[in-house]
């Protein structure tokens, strides 16, 4: 990366999981791109630290209401070629029309985990104005520990980081991606070269999107917002003690 700014949200990008050590581009950092790991960069998954938080009671009924969320080898339906995901938040509602021949494999995943209630009751940890905005880890530390491991095979990029278009965050490493994904506030097609497949585009309440919570910016630990290894250990718990204005989501769902 060229820009010290674009770094941090590159990294963010890659890291989309919720330990520290090991996210994927769930997390992208400020502007520049998106990761999962907690360097405020791309749209990365934030790796788990490495020695996490201790987990805390979990008030999230997500495996208690969606037990197969335990088992990510039950991910395993393939994707229709085109189908819209309706997702009713605490702004109000968007939907995302996914296109299979996009990203294969991630269009798969995101079917799946939306069948399975995997993004109810969950929150937008991390929204920078302007970059993106980065959701994906449960709000069961339970479900996260089973699915922090769970990649899936990285799919060319034939769609360019527009604003509007949804990507998985990852590590940085190949093969990363798992539950994190982010929505592009602006044009970040610089991603497009470091394995960010779009996999689809929100077509209706983009406005309810670019109306989520950003006042806690960049997330730890390049900056004052949630730390993705405690999202992960501790799930919702730590989310609503400690940054309670995020908004969510509250049901996501296949529509026809």
């Amino acid at each position: 990366m060229k820009p010290a700014h674009i770094a941090p949200v590159f990294a963010l990008l890659v890291l989309g999981s919720c330990d520290k050590h090991d996210s994927e581009p769930e997390s992208p950092r400020a502007p520049p791109s998106i990761s999962s790991s907690p360097a405020p960069t791309a749209p990365a998954a934030m790796a788990p630290a490495a020695t996490p938080p201790a987990p805390a009671a979990s008030t999230s009924k997500a495996s208690a209401l969606h037990p197969d969320l335990l088992d990510p080898s039950k991910a395993n339906a393939k994707a229709p070629d085109v189908f819209k995901a309706k997702f009713s938040t605490t702004k109000g509602d968007f939907v995302i029309e996914v296109h299979r021949d996009w990203s294969p494999n991630g269009a798969d995943r995101f079917y799946n985990l939306v069948k399975m209630g995997f993004y109810d009751d969950t929150r937008f940890f991390r929204a920078i104005d302007g970059f993106m905005v980065q959701f994906g880890i449960s709000g069961d530390p339970a479900i996260n520990a089973r699915w922090k491991e769970a990649g899936i095979a990285d799919d060319p990029v034939k769609q360019s980081n527009k604003r509007g278009y949804i990507t998985f965050a990852q590590r940085g490493d190949p093969n990363t991606r798992t539950t994190q994904v982010f929505v592009n506030y602006g044009d970040n097609s610089r991603l497009d070269a470091s394995r960010f497949a779009p996999f689809g585009q929100v077509t209706q309440g983009m406005d309810v999107v670019d109306k989520l919570y950003k006042g806690y910016g960049e997330g730890a630990p390049g900056g004052a917002g949630p730390d993705q290894g405690s999202i992960q250990s501790q799930g919702n718990a730590y989310l609503d003690s400690k940054f309670p204005q995020l908004d969510g989501t509250k049901h996501a769902e296949i529509v026809k």
